[in-house]
């Protein structure tokens, strides 16, 4: 009998650190995303607006993804959002479902919070991610942050 096992999300720890800071996309997705290196100096220095998980299936480090939360979006006050900041699926481990996992996983945990929307930004490119939001059912919107496309979800 075979064991199914689902992908679940993993806090960092010194013990999965290494696997973390390992993690490559595809070489011609690099203009699309971070570094996990970067994305970790991110949640240092914005602790109570990060939330970084590695994907874990099994005893492998797939992916990782961090959430951003209550971020002032305009630096005012006025436009407090939550959603997905960063998403790295290891080059070899995508097309298997652990990017919607993942955004799956981050839109409960916003919910859980009481988050009515999950927003995202994404560079544009055709090697981009766009295809890919648009198909979780992000809506684009006709916002730009630093020439990256704005989407949101409804939770």
């Amino acid at each position: 009998m075979t064991t199914i096992r689902a992908p679940r999300l993993e806090e960092l720890t010194p013990a999965n650190l290494e696997a973390a800071l390992a993690l490559r996309v595809r070489p011609e997705q690099e203009f699309a995303v971070h570094p996990v290196a970067d994305s970790l100096a991110e949640a240092y220095v914005r602790p109570r607006a990060a939330w970084p998980r590695l994907i874990v299936d099994g005893d492998r480090v797939v992916g990782f993804v961090m959430a951003f939360l209550d971020i002032d979006w305009r630096d005012d006050g006025t436009d407090i959002r939550s959603g997905l900041w960063r998403l790295n699926i290891a080059a070899d481990e995508q097309g298997k479902g652990y990017g919607r996992f993942a955004v799956e996983a981050v839109a409960e945990e916003l919910r859980r919070r009481g988050t009515k929307t999950l927003h995202v930004t994404w560079h544009p490119g055709e090697h981009g991610p766009e295809n890919f939001y648009l198909t979780l059912g992000f809506e684009k919107t006709d916002e730009k942050v630093d020439e990256e496309h704005v989407g949101v979800l409804p939770l």
